[in-house]
Parts: C-alpha cells; structure tokens; sequence
C-alpha cells in the first residue's frame, strides 16, 4: 500500500477521533491466522476508527492496521459494521473489514466479534477472526 494512502486514513481517523462528538473507548482481541489486538474509538455509535496490532509474532514483524468501521445495523444485541483502512507490514495492502459485534450480556461493554476481511493487494488473501471486545466508559453508548 502507498504511504500517501495510508497516511490519508490516519489523518480521517485523528479527524473522527478530534470530533466533539460522544465517543467511547474499546479494546479487542481477533484470533485468525493473522491475529491482532485492536484500540478503538466508538463515534456518536456509528463510526469506529480502530488501530490494530498484529498479535502471535516476532516485535520485528508486527503489522500495524488501521481501519475505519461504520455500523449501519445496530440492535439492542447485535451491531453490524462495514470498514476501510490499510495494513502494514505482512501482507501489506488495502483492508475491507465487514462484522458484527454481540453483546449477549445484560451490560453491554463486554461482547464477542467476528469478521472476514478482504487484503487487497498483488496476491489478495480473505482473512476471517472471530474475538472479543470490551467498551470502556458511559454506560449510555454501551446500552444502545
């Protein structure tokens, strides 16, 4: 992936991130066959800017993702979410994250995640991970 395209999605996350908009805190964690831990940054619960740090390798071959998810589909227990962003690193190239996160308990910070990812790049590969999250903060965000 190009750093000029790269660079543009971290600076439409610092701009999500800047808003002054209600935001709640997130962690995660994907197993797959390129696991990573994400932090993310839940916006006006639509917009979720996540950094992603791969998981389960040497510190001289962690890959660093970052991806801008959008829930278009939210219950009281389920939230549907599509994204762009970029991977660098292994397997760098274009990403496409489309999931859902469950919330199956009566709190709704701590739930579970599953997702397939298109890495689009010469020799695209389908990445699919499955995990869990936790939101940190104001109990509203986490209700809705």
């Amino acid at each position: 992936m190009h750093k000029t395209t790269f660079r543009f999605i971290v600076v439409l996350s610092i701009f999500f991130i800047s808003n002054n908009s209600f935001a709640q805190l997130g962690v995660s964690f994907n197993q797959s066959n390129l696991p990573f831990v994400g932090i993310s940054y839940e916006i006006n619960n639509r917009f979720i800017p996540e950094l992603r740090i791969g998981t389960d390798n040497y510190i001289a071959d962690t890959s660093l993702e970052l991806a801008v998810n959008y829930i278009f589909k939210r219950t009281e227990m389920v939230n549907i979410y599509v994204g762009l962003g970029g991977r660098l690193g292994d397997f760098e190239g274009l990403v496409v994250p489309i999931g859902l996160n469950i919330y199956p308990f009566e709190k709704k910070n701590f739930g579970f995640q599953m997702e397939l990812t298109p890495i689009l790049r010469e020799s695209s590969l389908l990445r699919g991970s499955w995990g869990i999250r936790y939101r940190f903060g104001n109990k509203k965000a986490a209700q809705e």
